[in-house]
């Protein structure tokens, strides 16, 4: 019998995840990618013998990463050489005070102490109130599809109304653990990863921090490109096809069902099921035909966006950690100005990552590598190439963070840094668009908000074109490396399950 074909438009994490699982059970799969190589979002860029991860920075959510591993077959341990990153935060606030993150429980209690007297207890308390919504969370939530409403809406996830607290502020609910509002941005500031702020994320977020330091935060030699790599190396093994430099321009589709994928040189290529893994909202918007599904999801709330600094430095700053956080005292005005401005906040958060400390092959011998990343708000209008949409100057924006970057830098005794950089490569939310095809330049897809997870979040496969899929960050269960593992794993499940491909 002849084997089923599949066309991946996008060669993301959920892209190459799902089309290995698909070819492992006998499906022939074609995955057909813009850029010039695989990993989207999760880029990297190499320079004079620097290299650069444009996305995540770290590897948090191990057991995720286990987990989908495994249900490829394969090993996490045995693909990556992984190395645990303790402390794995060193918190810098406006006030000169620091923080280092870590699991050593002893070195914990010293620090909050000195903070606020019985906070220490607030974070064992807080940790265990992380520990149930993780294993609750990823059980019940993450790791299921919701195909229909009913397997939502049941008695039985009556129970996680108060388990995982989705009513609750995250930021309000730090009130029952900590007094000082140091220790309630330590331990929201996490949700920015999910591109929210925390006075308006649900408390079920609690789960990140506990993760990071219960299961640890680890990176992996040669950084977050190489679990790109593995995966790529997994799905060529599984036999799955890859061509790059060919855009997609649009679904071809009757009124039913999509036949396949058109090219921007012309070409067509037919199958019997067609799996998006380019952002959602571009590929309502872009690449099919339905102006009012196109219009409901642009009207859904997106995450914020960043601008990103990669220098390469002709001196080592060894007294720089790993992952360097700033965290602004007005720390609420902060995602004030984000969220409800889409602007830069007077005085950003940020953080600033050193990846030659744990890999030194990121840098040149006497030299280094530094990542700076400034969170602003997404593009308000999807408009153009322009520096400027709708009064966002991105040109300016980007120099003014540039400047937030090198003032923080100062306040840790780093004055020279500018005059040491070789090279600057930046990326505004005008980069992440037109480089990755992300509406409105924001960098975590649609975000988080309570209305848009779960089943609220839109599914993966279209509601008319049966034999069209979705994966990716603004499907379920959302972004993140280790959700777009699980998110390639489910589409690929469904497609599975139409195609009544015998597992």
């Amino acid at each position: 019998m002849k084997s089923k074909t599949v066309i991946v438009i996008g060669a993301g994490i959920g892209g190459i995840v799902a089309a290995t699982h698909l070819a492992q059970h006998g499906i022939k799969v074609t995955v057909i990618e813009k850029n010039s190589r695989a990993g989207g979002r999760c880029d990297r860029i190499s320079r004079e013998g620097h290299h650069f991860d444009t996305g995540p920075t770290l590897l948090v959510m191990p057991l995720l990463y286990e987990a989908e591993f495994q249900a490829m077959g394969s090993s996490m341990r045995e693909r990556l050489d992984l190395k645990r990153v303790d402390p794995t935060y060193h918190l810098v606030f406006d006030d000169n005070s620091q923080l280092a993150l870590t699991s050593d429980m002893k070195s914990m209690q010293e620090q909050l102490e000195a903070f606020e007297s019985g906070s220490f207890q607030g974070l064992l308390r807080y940790m265990n109130e992380g520990h149930r919504h993780y294993h609750v969370g990823i059980e019940r939530l993450v790791n299921r599809d919701f195909r229909k409403a009913s397997e939502f809406f049941t008695f039985k996830n009556l129970p996680l109304l108060y388990q995982l607290k989705p009513f609750a502020n995250h930021y309000r609910n730090m009130s029952a653990y900590f007094d000082d509002p140091r220790l309630k941005a330590a331990f929201t500031f996490q949700d920015v990863y999910m591109g929210l702020s925390p006075f308006e994320a649900p408390a079920t977020f609690s789960m990140m921090p506990y993760t990071e330091l219960a299961h640890g935060v680890w990176y992996p030699r040669g950084g977050m490109y190489s679990v790109v790599e593995a995966l790529m190396e997994l799905a060529r093994a599984a036999g799955v096809e890859f061509i790059f430099n060919s855009p997609v321009e649009r679904i071809d589709a009757n009124k039913t069902h999509a036949r396949g994928v058109v090219l921007s040189n012309g070409q067509t290529l037919e199958a019997d099921a067609v799996l998006a893994n380019a952002d959602l909202p571009y590929v309502y918007n872009d690449l099919l035909p339905d102006e009012n599904l196109a219009k409901t999801l642009k009207s859904k709330r997106f995450s914020c966006s960043v601008i990103s600094f990669f220098w390469g430095l002709d001196k080592t700053y060894e007294t720089l950690g790993p992952h360097t956080l700033f965290l602004a005292h007005d720390y609420r005005e902060n995602f004030e100005r984000i969220i409800r401005d889409l602007n830069l906040p007077a005085n950003p958060s940020l953080y600033v990552h050193a990846p030659a400390r744990l890999d030194p092959a990121m840098s040149p011998p006497g030299q280094d590598t530094l990542i700076a990343i400034v969170p602003v708000g997404h593009m308000s209008e999807n408009g153009g190439q322009a520096q400027q949409s709708c009064g966002q100057d991105w040109k300016q924006i980007r120099d003014d963070a540039r400047q937030h970057v090198l003032r923080r830098l100062a306040s840790l005794g780093i004055h020279d840094l500018e005059s040491h950089i070789k090279f600057e490569t930046s990326f505004t939310p005008l980069s992440w668009q037109k480089r990755y095809n992300l509406m409105k330049g924001s960098t975590h897809g649609l975000c988080h908000n309570l209305t848009q997870l779960g089943y609220f979040r839109p599914h993966n496969r279209h509601p008319r074109y049966h034999n069209l899929y979705f994966t990716g960050a603004s499907t379920h269960p959302g972004t993140g490396m280790p959700t777009a593992m699980v998110s390639g794993r489910l589409s690929a499940q469904r497609i599975m399950d139409d195609l009544q491909v015998q597992l």
